[in-house]
């Protein structure tokens, strides 16, 4: 009845009274609702950034082991000699031996992948209200900032299963019958710390590849708004936005991964431990500049494949969750 009475003073301010009593309870509301909603947002960037992860080192796995094995030997590199490892091992130790360690990587990976794009989709948060483009896309630099810090974040927390990963990539299946053989084995005779042996080249490493990776996928993303309008990208448009971005991060901190790889299985390869420098200057020595990239080809065959995948995957169950919930 009150906010009836439009041209009367009194009921205007009881109106306005009372819109104020209504509103006192609202910010409280929105508050619970948005953090509902944010803790949505974060489940469903946790399983969308798992399950991509997941299906995009599976479909590698095999030609990712190969790569591994190249890059801890003196073995000069060729698509050639790559094609005859994979045969070799096919036919010596069966099928399913092209995807051993496929369990630790999925251990390492799974964690991994949810971590890095749900810290992204953080970061990205956080960098937008600090710069102001709360619900924009953001300008270059704060989208490298974002990719960095979230392959950086995700790398920290789960470097150990990257190790165990390696070493059972290039060891015989007598030597570690499972992950938690290795754990148990690297802890009784080399000592705890070696689970985060290689962990500076590593770090170094997803600086420049998750930065560079995201910020050309976002980037590309950008564009696509810009010259074609609202629509969304097609899968097949994801895939070539990730296959770019994965060839863009991955030439970027290709000699930093070499790095990494020797000094996880330094263990067992008869490697000498060392750092990163003299590991570098051993491999330029040994091998020539060119073994700083060894097995690069084969990253530009797999890396643009597992990267498209990974993001289109992560996209589309996003958007197929945040339909769900609707």
């Amino acid at each position: 009845m009150v906010h009836m009475v439009s041209g009367s003073p009194g009921p205007r301010v009881s109106g306005c009274r009372a819109a104020a009593q209504r509103g006192h309870g609202t910010p409280v509301t929105t508050r619970d609702g948005s953090s509902r909603r944010d803790h949505r947002q974060v489940l469903s960037s946790l399983v969308s950034g798992a399950l991509a992860g997941a299906l995009a080192k599976t479909a590698v796995a095999p030609l990712d082991r190969t790569k591994i094995i190249f890059q801890v030997s003196s073995k000069r590199f060729s698509a050639k000699g790559a094609l005859r490892l994979l045969y070799r091992t096919y036919l010596q130790e069966g099928l399913l031996s092209l995807w051993r360690g496929n369990s630790a990587t999925m251990v390492r990976v799974v964690p991994y992948a949810a971590i890095q794009f749900s810290a992204h989709e953080e970061y990205k948060r956080l960098l937008g209200r600090y710069y102001g483009f709360r619900g924009e896309a953001l300008p270059p630099w704060p989208r490298l900032l974002a990719g960095a810090l979230a392959g950086t974040t995700a790398a920290s927390l789960t470097y150990p299963l990257d190790l165990v990963r390696a070493r059972m990539a290039v060891t015989p299946k007598e030597m570690y019958s499972n992950i938690f053989h290795v754990f148990a084995r690297i802890s009784r005779e080399e000592g705890l710390p070696t689970l985060y042996h290689g962990f500076a080249p590593t770090v170094l490493g997803v600086i420049p590849y998750a930065g560079l990776s995201f910020f050309t996928y976002e980037t590309l993303k950008s564009l696509h708004r810009e010259y074609r309008g609202p629509r969304q990208p097609s899968p097949l448009e994801r895939m070539v936005f990730g296959a770019c971005a994965g060839v863009i991060g991955q030439s970027a901190s290709y000699p930093l991964d070499v790095v990494r790889r020797r000094l996880q299985t330094a263990g067992v390869t008869g490697h000498p431990r060392s750092s990163i420098a003299a590991t570098l200057r051993a491999i330029v020595r040994e091998e020539g500049a060119r073994g700083l990239y060894k097995g690069l080809s084969m990253n530009w065959l797999k890396g643009p494949v597992a990267v498209g995948i990974s993001f289109t995957t992560f996209d589309l169950t996003q958007m197929l969750l945040q339909r769900l919930q609707a």
